[in-house]
């Protein structure tokens, strides 16, 4: 990554960037580039792409080292900031000293990047969304994510143990959407680390807390609350309104209903339900989803299959004398 030359404002500071941006009206052409480039319709990752309608077929600008930066003149980038190639920046954006953002980000009106923070290439702030913190510590976030409308990511946890001046940390993998007023803190302390890994779908109003470890390929539907140091494994599905309780984990596979209230843990393949969720079976329309067999549910040597091998190991992990236990079984026929 090449770090691009910030021009300085005019008289220096806040005010002098902004109103070097109100001095003069921009151009029709300027506008127009402006439209397009913060247009929220575009694909967050091919964010250039767009469509010949002569004959149908997908054009895509040259690659990102071939385009131009661009930066409104009422963003606010220090100088110090790095800058990959081929960024767009938009109106009212702030970019602290410490920032890296990679190629071909884009940065929409009022989305801020604080702190010692690292944005990946093809990394979208959609509007009023804030990543990072002033903090000691990093917040690093990889490629192809997408951060939505006002949400924080890497910010202080809400942990009481949280000591100011101590180093936290925030890590985010690849191809994330993280939706609308979504909120996932650092760590609560220099020893371990907030982790989200790939290919996750975290919908709006969601919160990851301090210390979480969540996998890859989960979906987390609106309002899904993970308190502070709670383990979600990998492809696990949360319906709306859910909240977990501090250190709970997740097994890969399972699925929680919603307005679920989990305060235990789920082994892997499970379906739990509940005011106090309770375990209602296998979750077999997930198993079967993602290519688990009619075999591996129904064969008689269970205790051989791979599948259920791990989920029996899930179980007895469970009952380790720093773990919460598991849900309690519950038929879909009590009331």
């Amino acid at each position: 990554m090449e770090k691009q030359k910030i021009p300085p404002s005019p008289a220096g500071g806040m005010s002098s960037a902004l109103s070097f941006g109100f001095r003069r009206p921009l151009s029709l052409a300027l506008r127009g580039l402006i439209l397009r480039r913060f247009s929220s319709s575009s694909n967050p990752l091919h964010c250039f792409a767009e469509e010949d309608k002569h004959d149908g077929t997908e054009k895509r600008d040259p690659p990102h080292h071939n385009r131009p930066t661009f930066i409104h003149p009422a963003a606010i980038v220090h100088p110090e900031a790095i800058l990959g190639q081929g960024v767009s920046i938009g109106p009212f954006c702030t970019i602290g000293p410490s920032a890296k953002v990679g190629n071909a980000c884009q940065l929409y009106p009022g989305s801020h990047v604080f702190g010692n923070t690292e944005l990946g290439d093809n990394c979208v702030l959609m509007v009023g969304a804030v990543v990072g913190d002033d903090l000691p510590g990093h917040t690093v976030i990889g490629c192809n994510n997408t951060i939505g409308h006002h949400a924080v990511v890497g910010a202080k946890c809400q942990d009481m143990k949280y000591k100011p001046g101590n180093e936290c940390f925030l890590e985010i993998g690849a191809n994330n959407e993280i939706r609308e007023h979504t909120s996932i803190h650092r760590s609560s302390k220099p020893s371990d680390i907030t982790v989200i890994g790939d290919n996750n779908l975290i919908m709006g109003s969601c919160h990851i807390a301090h210390d979480c470890k969540v996998g890859s390929n989960n979906v987390f539907a609106n309002n899904t609350l993970l308190a502070g140091h709670v383990v979600v494994e990998d492809h696990a599905h949360t319906a709306g309104a859910i909240v977990v309780h501090q250190f709970c984990h997740i097994g890969s596979f399972s699925f929680i209903g919603g307005g679920s209230v989990v305060s235990q843990d789920i082994p892997k393949y499970m379906m739990v339900s509940g005011e106090r969720a309770q375990l209602r079976g296998l979750n077999l329309e997930g198993l079967r989803r993602h290519g688990f067999s009619v075999a591996e549910e129904q064969d008689e040597e269970l205790v051989l299959v791979p599948t259920v091998r791990s989920m029996l190991q899930s179980i007895r992990d469970s009952f380790a004398e720093d773990r919460r236990g598991i849900c309690k079984f519950r038929s879909w026929i009590e009331t």
